[in-house]
């Protein structure tokens, strides 16, 4: 079951990047877990009340973005995990492991996205592994 502010677990390399997403998240009524990857191989944190992932693309770490997704997947099968980057299409490298994927630089589109995944989303127990209807 969701607290009464969703947590966003956000995946990234730059300690300024995930203070400026979790400055975004805390705006728009979401908790953000920030997990700094920098140089590392860090762990997803597990037992956490998860409604979605947001994944940087290109992490300086000693784990790729693929990897660190198919963690995430194992962990939290249910959840929504998307990719951020400035690339122009999602590299399929990671695409296996993700919902949807945004371009760097649309925080309104990314906080309608994310918004959209987690008020559509059931209680763990119940969800389908499947995701909304609507592709990015």
């Amino acid at each position: 079951m969701f607290s009464r502010h969703p947590k966003v677990l956000i995946v990234d390399d730059d300690p300024m990047h995930l203070e400026i997403y979790g400055l975004l998240m805390k705006q728009a009524g979401f908790e953000a877990l920030p997990l700094l990857v920098r140089f590392t191989g860090t762990e997803i944190p597990r037992n956490q009340p998860i409604g979605l992932a947001l994944l940087d693309y290109r992490l300086n770490s000693t784990r790729t973005s693929p990897e660190y997704a198919q963690e995430i997947r194992s962990i939290y099968p249910h959840i929504p995990i998307l990719v951020l980057s400035d690339l122009w299409a999602l590299p399929t490298d990671i695409a296996p492991f993700v919902t949807g994927f945004i371009r760097k630089g649309e925080p309104a589109r990314l906080l309608e996205t994310i918004a959209e995944y987690l008020h559509s989303a059931a209680p763990p127990a119940s969800r389908s592994a499947h995701a909304p209807s609507d592709n990015l």
